[in-house]
């Protein structure tokens, strides 16, 4: 998991590359395009898309494939990555297709492509390992990591090839009403004007992260004096614990990447009641599904460390990053509406700093705490930036931030609910259940009196269920790879 997770920050940097943040800026210029029914400028801005991001993808593909072994040495400092280096760079230019697709679907509201394209992805992935991981595993932990980017690679291909389907299927559906079409060198002009701050913010930004997971197992080897120990360390919290964590985001994801093309929309037809109104439920729905997630995941880490893993150190992780998962749920929400409002400058802006700050605490606090003094990090860096974009958020849409029914009363709630259940709990475990069922019935009766406390408290109402029941009918898989590098 550690050498994995090592290839995998070069994969995220490599993929920013290949993406070049086209896909942020097709979703914006469709969405207009979307609103005045003008079918040939539609086609033409995924013309230039597609153009641009199969040229970097393309770019990113050969600097990987032929500098493999610099990177290993130099970068990774670790030359067993060299042959998952050169197979992952195979899937760049596919990927960065993947993304201009993606943005076309989220703006023509057919979220239901992307789902059924990441849905397939992820099949075709465990498939493929679980048919060639036996095969690879005996061979080291060079070829098993290979074996795992060979399923990516073959899973991001066939992937593009799914969205690249759906996309000539739906294009023939565009409307039809005649109107001025806008004119190629305009949609590439006004393409790059979003997509080159985007992506020259994220290139830095990814940068940095990169920088960041380089640096975490060299100064944790230099606290512990193992290096093996040290990407183990490296290998859970990134790759065991993270995951778990960031599961139940993928709702939250899902949010926040339909919220995109509906405030653009809204943002352009200077509809600025409908941009406070999205903002203002998606802030709240975030607040009051995360928190008690938080306080799930606070009670429960050491069993889910052991039940998932059979690990309590992986359930110590858990633990120690738990309290901070509703800044990281709001942050990956409220990048989503920044996006949407134009205001993606800022965010970089903010993890840009955040990622510097990171890296030099990394440097001068991890080789003396170790582990435990990157659990530090952390938790005060999620929290700055998570507020940082949050206060440009409301600054930059006009709304004010209600604590008391976004954020006192639900910790209250689900404060009651936990001290409340305390005895089920017990009689839980003193009837010897299985653990998966101590902590399925338990949750589920805090989850119940949550929301029935909710409901007294007038945080949730009718309304809530019927915003609910609009975005159950478009709910896209949340983008996990890239919620996770951002943590």
């Amino acid at each position: 998991m550690g050498l994995y997770q090592l290839v995998f920050s070069i994969y995220i940097l490599a993929s920013t590359f290949a993406v070049s943040g086209i896909s942020t800026a097709v979703t914006r210029l469709v969405s207009e395009q979307v609103g005045k029914e003008t079918r040939r400028s539609i086609r033409r801005i995924m013309r230039r898309a597609v153009m641009l991001s199969f040229t970097f993808g393309i770019f990113s593909s050969l600097i990987v494939f032929l500098f493999a072994k610099p990177i290993a040495l130099y970068g990774l400092g670790d030359m067993r990555a060299v042959p998952a280096l050169r197979i992952l760079s195979v899937g760049l230019p596919f990927m960065g297709l993947s993304s201009c697709f993606r943005g076309y679907f989220i703006a023509r509201r057919r979220v239901s492509n992307s789902t059924g394209a990441q849905l397939f992805e992820q099949f075709v992935r465990i498939t493929t390992i679980v048919l060639i991981i036996g095969s690879f595993s005996d061979k080291g932990i060079s070829a098993s990591c290979a074996a795992v980017m060979i399923a990516d690679t073959l899973a991001e291909t066939l992937a593009c090839g799914y969205l690249a389907i759906g996309y000539m299927i739906d294009k023939r559906r565009l409307p039809t009403v005649a109107g001025s079409s806008q004119k190629q060198g305009f949609i590439l002009r006004k393409m790059l004007r979003i997509s080159l701050p985007v992506s020259a913010g994220r290139y830095l930004n990814t940068a940095l992260h990169t920088v960041e997971n380089l640096l975490v197992p060299n100064c944790l080897a230099r606290f512990s004096g193992s290096r093996e120990r040290a990407l183990s360390q490296f290998g859970m919290l990134k790759g065991m614990a993270m995951p778990i964590l960031f599961f139940p985001a993928s709702f939250l994801s899902a949010i926040s990447t339909l919220l995109v093309p509906e405030i653009s929309e809204a943002a352009v037809m200077r509809q600025s009641d409908k941009v406070i109104r999205a903002v203002n439920q998606s802030m709240r729905i975030t607040l009051l599904l995360s928190i008690p997630v938080s306080a799930l995941f606070i009670m429960f880490s050491k069993q889910l460390g052991m039940l998932i893993y059979h690990d309590e150190q992986v359930g110590f992780l858990i633990g120690a990053l738990a309290p901070i998962t509703p800044f990281m749920y709001l942050e990956s929400v409220v990048d989503g509406i920044l996006k949407g409002l134009d205001q993606q400058v800022s965010s970089l802006k903010y993890n840009m700093f955040n990622s510097v700050v990171r890296i030099v605490t990394i440097v001068l606090l991890v080789p003396l705490r170790g582990i435990r003094g990157f659990l530090l990090i952390m938790i005060v860096s999620n929290i700055l930036t998570s507020s940082l974009n949050v206060r440009r958020l409301l600054r930059v849409a006009g709304v004010r931030m209600r604590w008391g029914q976004w954020v006192f009363k639900p910790m209250l709630a689900i404060a009651t609910s936990v001290v409340t259940t305390k005895g089920i709990c017990r009689f839980f475990e003193n009837n010897s259940l299985p653990m998966i069922m101590v902590i399925l019935g338990v949750s589920s009766v805090i989850l119940i009196l949550y929301g029935i406390l909710l409901a007294l408290f007038g945080c949730v109402g009718i309304n809530d269920f019927e915003w609910f029941n609009m975005r159950r009918k478009v709910k896209p898989l949340g983008n996990t790879k890239k919620g996770l590098h951002k943590i």
